[in-house]
């Protein structure tokens, strides 16, 4: 298949396209390549899928709807998988506007584009954070009507419209809501790799509460595989990627301190308002669905990224964060 990958030099965006690559299949990747984190990061990752001879790259935004149309009358494709995205609960309260522009408004431009040349498949990424209020294990068929943040809010949008898309227009649509995804070459906003970056380099680690609430881990190879699966035809489905085990703060970090080897030294801040407590994904569909599991335990992911980490700590230790 000839795929389009939206942010593919973002975390989940790079190894959905790396799988997708190994499978033979042609991929072009679009990414803006903004620097809302270091962009040391999107650049290794985007070295790594120019090695393969299918992947082309084009410096896009998929808030630039002429370019985008440029993009789909040169190529015609099979499917598109939306990876771009603002990501992250507290950045999206300080700048509500650039969430809303690129995570609904984009996702809209994709969907137009898609209907207007006959793209009949579109897989959506979305979050877990919609579930907050939400007794768990969280369920798709929850009510997430009340999200807590922009970010949320903002997915929530890109959700209902891809929706209204397979309505109308008859677009294929997976929505996969992923569990804190972590691994190699991570997102340097995630506490995963900011905890590894500061144990390695002796700094505090700073966490927002005392450490109790509890997150479902899932490791990033499994969270590629089922976005992979879910390029099969759906109609439209809602489907969550995670772990299914949840773990607090604290054992992720006595697994960190396990594989470092080094003791971690904790600041306690407040925790935040718009941050959730805990998050348990119920993936019964993803089962029966798409026939996904994960298979990483988080010790086994934990002890994968640290020795990346080390492996390539004479690049990493200049990465801010």
């Amino acid at each position: 298949m000839k795929i389009l990958i939206t942010g593919c030099a973002g975390f989940i965006g790079w190894r959905v396209a790396e799988k997708l690559l190994e499978q033979e299949h042609q991929i072009i990747g679009i990414d803006n390549l903004n620097d809302y984190y270091d962009p040391k990061l999107k650049l290794y990752r985007l070295e790594r899928l120019k090695s393969y001879k299918n992947f082309k790259f084009y410096p896009l935004d998929i808030e630039d709807y002429e370019g985008l149309k440029g993009l789909f009358e040169e190529h015609k494709f099979d499917a598109v998988i939306n990876e771009a995205a603002r990501a992250g609960v507290r950045a999206s309260i300080e700048n509500p506007f650039v969430y809303m522009t690129t995570n609904a408004n984009g996702t809209l431009n994709l969907l137009e584009l898609c209907k207007n040349y006959q793209v009949p498949k579109f897989v959506l990424a979305s979050t877990s954070s919609l579930y907050a209020g939400q007794p768990m294990p969280f369920k798709e068929d929850l009510p997430v009507n009340t999200p807590l943040s922009p970010y949320a809010a903002s997915k929530k949008s890109a959700e209902v419209m891809a929706y209204t898309y397979h309505y109308l227009y008859g677009i294929d649509v997976s929505v996969l809501r992923y569990f804190t995804v972590y691994g190699p070459a991570g997102r340097p906003d995630m506490s995963v790799f900011r905890f590894v970056k500061w144990i390695m380099e002796d700094h505090p680690l700073v966490v927002f509460g005392d450490g109790s609430q509890s997150r479902d881990f899932t490791y990033i190879d499994d969270i590629a595989e089922g976005t992979v699966l879910a390029l099969k035809p759906l109609g439209y489905e809602i489907i969550n990627l995670g772990n299914s085990r949840p773990y607090s703060l604290r054992e992720m970090i006595e697994l960190i301190e396990k594989y470092t080897g080094k003791k971690a030294k904790v600041e306690n801040r407040d925790f935040h308002k718009a941050d959730m407590k805990a998050t348990w994904a119920d993936i019964t569909k993803a089962k029966q669905v798409l026939g996904w599991q994960p298979k990483v335990s988080l010790e086994e992911g934990i002890e994968r990224t640290v020795k990346w980490f080390m492996e390539n700590w004479d690049w990493l230790r200049e990465v801010r964060l």
